[in-house]
């Protein structure tokens, strides 16, 4: 029986590489974007002005059947502290990309994802801390944060065996990063397609983890380690 998983912000660089990996793998690959991902074996299209219901609803009704894993990377990067005349308009921005997916991520968790079955969301490494330059970032990923301790809790309304949990990458290696910071050290940057075998581990159970943990993901010369807090 092929195994299936959702990937939600499937088009981003972190998703496609997600999608590519457990394609090659031969799993079923349902795409959760604004555009659609060729490489996925089924696409669900979202719309930039639908509210969070909106959204809900129309992932609910495009994903078919039960489902092995469900991954939520969608999110962006937005920085600003409490005085920047574009706070408001940032810090919707991120809590949109960020909880929004990630709630909706939940909720289909709680409808489709088989009882064994993983949920992974996207927190971030400083968020942990605070982030006065990035205000509304920060509160965005913390709330993803507490999330996944809910949703790991007792009554949480995910499958009782079902484990959830979330990386904190600190940065990843995209086009996008490297466009944006060209004299970076590189070495330090998490490659996607290594996040992407880690989820696979946490998918198939060859990688054990603790449901209800947050991951730090941390590149050093170039070696990746993942932390549980």
């Amino acid at each position: 029986m092929v195994s299936s998983i959702v990937v939600y912000g499937g088009s981003g660089a972190l998703g496609r590489a997600i999608v590519s990996t457990f394609i090659k793998k031969q799993w079923s690959v349902t795409s959760i974007d604004f555009s659609a991902n060729p490489e996925a074996t089924t696409n669900v299209l979202l719309q930039k002005t639908d509210s969070l219901e909106e959204q809900g609803n129309r992932v609910l009704g495009g994903v078919v059947g039960q489902v092995d894993a469900i991954v939520c990377v969608a999110g962006g990067w937005a920085g600003g502290n409490a005085a920047s005349p574009d706070l408001f308009a940032t810090s919707e921005l991120m809590w949109k990309q960020s909880v929004h997916s990630s709630l909706v991520a939940a909720h289909l968790a709680s409808k489709a994802l088989k009882p064994d079955g993983i949920l992974t969301l996207t927190g971030a490494y400083p968020a942990q801390k605070a982030t006065p330059f990035m205000i509304g970032y920060g509160i965005a990923k913390a709330a993803v944060h507490q999330l996944v301790a809910s949703l790991a809790g007792e009554d949480s309304g995910l499958p009782a065996t079902a484990k959830v949990n979330a990386i904190l990458p600190v940065t990843l290696d995209t086009p996008m990063n490297r466009s944006g910071m060209p004299n970076a050290d590189f070495s330090s940057w998490t490659p996607c397609e290594e996040v992407a075998e880690t989820i696979h581990g946490w998918a198939t159970k060859a990688i054990p983890f603790t449901s209800g943990k947050l991951i730090e993901v941390v590149t050093k010369n170039g070696k990746t380690t993942y932390t549980e807090k």
